[in-house]
């Protein structure tokens, strides 16, 4: 880390103008007759390596140093809607009771809503140790500046050493907000969590395009703050009895303060979503042509499941983004999910390697797919895939026949 430091001393008016169009950010600029840099910066420092000496880049080597004993415990957001906990909440909570195993932390929840003490209850079901509620009016509706208040009046309080938020529209304005509140590090779309015995949460996601997974650690910060999308963990079962306690909070009113206005709201029609689907076939680069996805939505419709696909056949136009499977698609966990001719890229896998069952069907048998599926076919799917139809087909002839 570090700073660019402006030597004025050194800037003339010829000098300034050539630094304003070296910038390729457009980050330098005159203001009031003198050379300022603002928040476009990338920090390349090409106007270090031939600004004259006019800007010099100092170098901040100081490592603050932060008392992990004062921060303990897991916090787990409670996301709601309507009277209901969103899954991926749940789905927090069993990671967070996992993870708390190393360091013997207790798991935490903040709820915020009005009249939501029901949802506070059902929370205890679920093995947590306290449930932290915030009860106001003006916290009925989402607003993003009441929420963010609250959430950091929770951990001046408390002080937990990391922060698990879904990754729902919700989660992900949330959570960013409160983590720059402390100037900590926040790690989107996490696929793994570890826990290490100093309490540093080990974050790990994609990166570079998929073509690694990076290991994030904040070391020096608390809290950790990561977000999580649905159906990547497995949520705990529920019990009939209750553990854990719920710790009643007041509300700081100072904290309500918000320039948003909810003046109604109204019910989206809901979706049918690939992510709630039991058995999902899935297709990828190998298809041929577009006619050929009918083959493929037979399959699907024999077996009463979605059709869904990867990247590439999003970008040629040959099915609605809300099918694709992935990173930058939709998560899924069906009891079975048929990969037709997909190699298995780390973008497409990290949205459904926690399926029950894993059918991969390639031609190439060194494919990444493979590692995954629990079933693998070495093949060509325009081979594989009639012969399925037609023996599902036969199946179902004769099962009817020996009906009547």
């Amino acid at each position: 880390m570090g700073q660019l430091i402006i030597n004025h001393d050194k800037v003339d008016h010829k000098l300034m103008r050539a630094l304003i169009e070296l910038c390729p950010f457009n980050a330098i600029e005159e203001n009031e007759g003198k050379l300022d840099i603002n928040s476009g910066c990338k920090m390349c420092r090409l106007c270090v390596k031939q600004g004259q000496g006019a800007i010099e880049f100092l170098e901040d080597n100081t490592v603050k140093k932060i008392d992990k004993e004062l921060w303990k415990g897991i916090t787990v957001y409670v996301d709601h809607f309507a009277g209901e906990i969103h899954p991926v909440t749940l789905e927090l909570i069993g990671k967070a009771k996992e993870l708390t195993k190393v360091t013997g932390h207790p798991v935490q929840t903040i709820i915020m809503g009005y009249k939501v003490k029901s949802l506070a209850e059902e929370l205890l079901h679920y093995g947590v140790d306290e449930v932290h509620l915030y009860e106001d009016q003006e916290l009925e509706h989402f607003k993003i500046e009441n929420y963010t208040g609250i959430f950091e009046s929770y951990i001046d309080e408390i002080k937990p050493s990391s922060v698990l938020v879904g990754a729902t529209t919700l989660g992900r304005s949330l959570a960013p907000r409160v983590a720059a509140r402390f100037r900590t590090g926040l790690t989107a779309d996490c696929t793994i969590l570890q826990m290490k015995e100093n309490s540093d949460l080990v974050q790990i996601r994609p990166a570079f395009g998929g073509n690694i997974m990076a290991q994030i650690v904040t070391e020096n910060h608390r809290p950790q703050f990561c977000t999580v999308r649905n159906k990547i963990f497995d949520a705990p079962v529920r019990s009939e009895v209750q553990s854990g306690k719920i710790i009643c909070h007041e509300v700081d009113k100072r904290k309500l303060v918000s320039k948003i206005n909810v003046r109604n709201i109204f019910k989206k029609e809901k979706e049918s979503c690939i992510s709630d689907a039991e058995v999902i076939v899935a297709v990828g680069r190998a298809l041929k042509k577009e006619s050929d996805m009918d083959m493929m939505q037979e399959f699907a419709d024999l077996l009463g499941g979605r059709l869904a696909c990867t990247r590439p056949l999003i970008e040629s136009g040959w099915m609605d983004c809300k099918t694709q499977i992935g990173l930058s698609g939709r998560t899924v966990k069906p009891k079975i999910i048929f990969a037709c001719g997909i190699h298995g890229a780390v973008q497409f896998t990290a949205g459904m390697e926690n399926s029950d069952t894993i059918v991969a069907i390639n031609t190439d048998e060194n494919a990444p797919i493979f590692n995954v599926a629990h079933w693998g076919v070495v093949g060509d799917m325009y081979q594989v895939i009639p012969e399925l139809i037609e023996k599902i087909k036969t199946g179902r002839d004769a099962f009817s026949a020996g009906k009547e």
